[in-house]
């Protein structure tokens, strides 16, 4: 004989009871994750654009705490929200970085923040180089770049006549420097007055976007305008924390110790007539979404977006008989 249930059961033409235990999934499968939607990153930087005329209404000493409180306040709004909360430090740690960053500057000589609405414009925009390439390995030391086999030696480059950009590197000995000296003192505008490189290699992807953008900066500049001029590539973490011990605003972390930054001369192409140029060039490959723009004053910081990065690989490869 049939025991009933004690449980009345589904009756015909009733719904399913919300109790009902879920349909089991085959051994096996693992459920499939809705990705996150990409933050809004002309909406960041517009939101960006907007706090820093607010941080420039309070730049004078007695407005210290107006100023913690506006960041407080516009960090939480959700354009500037949903990309600061998407990079490893999440929202809570790059407001407390940023007002760390602002009760320590002192304005100097050496810094392109000229200002503390510049150091913030430096720091939340540099923040969507940390979104973009989080999962890449930073070079801690020296070594690691002289070493690294991701990154190739450009001097090598441009003994072949393979770049489309000029640069200096930085001198190694007091005999170096004083000849450096001498040559500004005797020709002050023939170069642009940078430290250089300290290492003189790049990745592959960016020798391709730098040896791009030469091209494009050649034929659209007024006649006899310089190459392209690169400021600052790859450093390491140790280099970094240099820079800031010297006065620098080197952000960290930054996109520089991963190898996908640059630096750009803008200021000295005012003289050949050729600056604006270059800005618009370099501000529609951002809208474009190939790279990240700061404008730094002196030099642009430039920073290759991921979804350029293959393309450009095969660009170098294809450029280098490689």
């Amino acid at each position: 004989m049939r025991v009933p249930s004690r449980s009345p059961g589904q009756q015909p033409g009733s719904p399913p009871s919300r109790t009902a235990p879920a349909r089991r999934r085959p051994s096996g499968t693992t459920p499939r994750r809705v990705p996150a939607p990409a933050p809004d990153l002309p909406a960041y930087r517009a939101a960006v654009a907007e706090l820093l005329v607010e941080v420039g209404a309070l730049a004078d000493a007695a407005s210290t705490r107006a100023r913690q409180v506006l960041i407080d306040e516009r960090l939480r709004e959700p354009a500037l929200a949903a990309v600061l909360d998407a990079t490893p430090q999440g929202l809570i740690g790059a407001r407390e970085t940023l007002l760390l960053e602002m009760a320590r500057y002192q304005p100097n000589d050496r810094t392109s923040a000229r200002d503390l609405s510049a150091l913030v414009r430096i720091y939340l925009l540099s923040r969507i180089d940390v979104l973009w390439w989080q999962d890449a390995p930073a070079f801690v030391t020296d070594d690691q770049v002289n070493g690294s086999a991701e990154l190739v030696d450009l001097e090598w480059l441009r003994r072949r006549d393979l770049l489309r950009f000029r640069y200096q590197e930085q001198p190694a000995t007091m005999l170096g420097r004083a000849a450096r000296g001498l040559r500004r003192r005797l020709r002050p505008d023939a170069t642009p007055h940078t430290a250089g490189l300290l290492f003189r290699r790049a990745r592959r992807e960016v020798v391709a976007l730098l040896n791009d953008i030469g091209r494009e900066f050649a034929a659209a500049a007024p006649p006899a305008t310089p190459p392209l001029w690169v400021t600052s590539l790859v450093r390491s973490a140790e280099h970094q924390y240099r820079l800031r011990r010297l006065g620098y605003a080197a952000m960290l972390p930054s996109g520089h110790c991963l190898g996908y930054s640059v630096d750009v001369e803008l200021a000295w192409f005012e003289r050949f007539g050729a600056r604006e140029t270059l800005a618009e060039l370099l501000l529609r490959r951002q809208e474009a979404g190939e790279l990240n723009v700061i404008d730094e004053g002196q030099a642009w910081h430039l920073c290759l977006a991921p979804t350029a990065r293959r393309r450009l690989r095969r660009a170098y490869e294809a450029e280098m008989g490689v």
